[in-house]
């Protein structure tokens, strides 16, 4: 029952005043304020869950946008008057009260004014309250920690805004004046959740790797039919059953936009990309039990598949065009080849595709392709790519994934061009960028790939060692300071001049010599020599 103050006789009497001066309680969808008598004021109690909001609360948008204002009728030719921010709210009667039809509260601060008189002098009364909406989430900072020692406790660092309070994975921890904190966090913490709340109940998460650098891998690439092959598939676990290997590279989706296994993705469904070639689950469990991790390669925007269906479908901002509108020729790939990475519905898709793979138990994302086409910029158009550059959309793309990646404690690398250290805007591969937000840069440093003169090497396919080496330096520079490893692929492969063991066992050295103990290899029929792997040293 609501309490109610009635005033006593005689104008000396002195009306009893509520508890709490100026407060409006709020249920989840009333705020509610009432009179009974000449001007005898009290706070309407609906119910249970009320929450008071008085001078000085601050209101989300989720309570900004329920609350409403209610006042009892008076009962002696009482004429409430109120206002908002000093324009009047219109009163109508709803049943034995008067609802204040409140605007829309906009973000910002808000006084609210209820007054009303009679002939009685004492029975006079003003009421004001002031509150503030606050839409805004805060800003959170959070470092990515620097880990030395896997063994060790990791320190979680970062700032946040305002009077924001912050957890870390659910523990309150302390916030200076500058809005600085730092945690500490067991060892073997894969992912750390921080969270700010601010006055007004406005949230703002992020996740963080508390992982460090991702530990040396020794891998090899096989297709998604290649995997359904016993002897392929044979040789590549018996190199990981010798020791020679410690990770497989096994396509997700390939060059040709087919996604290897039965993909629940919905656009991968509806345009036939999901193939099941093999079955994920059984795949990742043999490759583990050998003792190996598993890589999932993405082929990231070329993709024939989704280009084919996006232009018939009349979905033409999916790919890249000619100034004129028409599908852009990628050379030798074919028109109807590159999607374009500045387009919402291609960038979802091979996230999602992404997160469905971590899910399924891969242990890396590994993009490729993840690029613009060959080719002079001035013949190409990137609907929707606004004032960014290209460089700097691909840049975003990685950064977003990662970013939807870390709940899944997995880590992220991308394969880019040899090249792409010295001539980012070439492809749209800016390795200074690209290394702030990667577990791992895979550069592609094939010797057969490299022109005549490159790095001052006069014939690099006949040099393994000399432009493996010198191109990697320029890599290593670009990723000095971060916690990103380069993860060269390294050619397992005859183009011009015959590979053989030595060849292959010349490229690792050269990364070694940049202090670099992974690798990739690539063969494209996954046959790999096994006598140009030394067994990987047990730590």
């Amino acid at each position: 029952m609501p309490r109610t103050l009635i005033p006593r006789s005689g104008p000396a009497r002195r009306l009893r005043r509520p508890a709490r001066r100026g407060a409006l309680i709020a249920t989840t969808g009333a705020l509610a304020l009432a009179g009974a008598g000449v001007g005898a004021w009290t706070f309407l109690v609906p119910g249970p869950g009320i929450q008071g909001v008085s001078d000085g609360a601050v209101l989300d948008a989720r309570a900004a946008a329920k609350v409403s204002a209610y006042l009892a009728a008076g009962t002696s030719g009482n004429k409430p008057h109120a206002t908002l921010d000093g324009a009047v709210v219109p009163l109508t009667a709803e049943g034995a009260r008067l609802k204040l039809a409140l605007p829309h509260l906009k973000e910002g601060r808000h006084t609210l004014v209820v007054s009303g008189g009679s002939s009685l002098p004492f029975a006079s009364y003003r009421k004001v309250v002031g509150f503030s909406v606050d839409t805004t989430p805060p800003e959170l900072k959070v470092a990515d920690p620097e880990i030395k020692n896997a063994a060790a406790a990791v320190t979680i660092t970062g700032n946040a805004s305002g009077d924001a309070r912050v957890s870390v994975n659910g523990k309150k921890v302390p916030v200076d004046g500058a809005g600085a904190f730092k945690a500490t966090v067991p060892k073997g913490t894969p992912v750390v959740t921080v969270t700010a709340v601010d006055r007004a109940g406005n949230t703002t998460t992020k996740d963080v790797s508390a992982r460090g650098r991702r530990p040396m891998i020794r891998a090899a690439h096989i297709t998604a039919i290649g995997w359904g092959d016993d002897g392929l598939r044979g040789g590549i676990l018996a190199l990981v059953r010798s020791g020679k290997l410690n990770a497989v590279e096994l396509d997700v989706k390939d060059e040709d936009g087919e996604v290897g296994y039965a993909s629940q993705v919905p656009l991968a469904r509806r345009i036939g990309a999901a193939k099941g070639y093999y079955d994920a689950h059984k795949a990742i469990a043999e490759l583990h039990a050998a003792g190996a991790q598993v890589i999932g390669r993405i082929v990231a925007f070329r993709d024939p598949k989704l280009a084919a269906a996006a232009w018939k479908s009349g979905d033409q901002d999916q790919l890249v065009l000619t100034p004129s509108g028409q599908p852009y020729d990628g050379g030798h790939y074919g028109a109807l080849s590159f999607t374009n990475f500045a387009n919402p519905t291609v960038r979802k898709y091979n996230q999602d595709l992404a997160l469905e793979a971590a899910r399924l138990g891969f242990d890396d994302i590994l993009y490729d392709y993840v690029r613009r086409p060959d080719g002079p910029l001035s013949h190409m158009r990137f609907p929707g790519i606004g004032t960014a550059t290209p460089e700097q959309s691909i840049t975003s793309f990685v950064a977003d994934t990662r970013t939807a990646l870390r709940p899944q404690a997995k880590y992220l690398g991308v394969s880019v061009f040899g090249i792409a250290a010295t001539r980012p805007t070439e492809i749209a591969q800016d390795i200074g960028a690209l290394v702030k937000v990667t577990d791992y840069v895979a550069p592609m440093v094939y010797p057969s790939h490299w022109a005549p003169g490159e790095y001052g090497v006069a014939q690099p396919d006949t040099s393994p060692y000399a432009i493996v080496q010198r191109s990697l330096a320029d890599f290593a520079r670009q990723a000095k300071g971060t916690q990103t490893e380069i993860v060269p692929w390294l050619q397992d492969f005859s183009m011009g001049s015959t590979y053989g063991p030595a060849e292959v066992a010349a490229q690792i050295k050269a990364a070694e010599a940049n202090k670099m103990e992974s690798f990739i290899l690539w063969n494209a029929g996954a046959r790999y020599q096994g006598a140009a792997l030394q067994q990987i040293a047990k730590h």
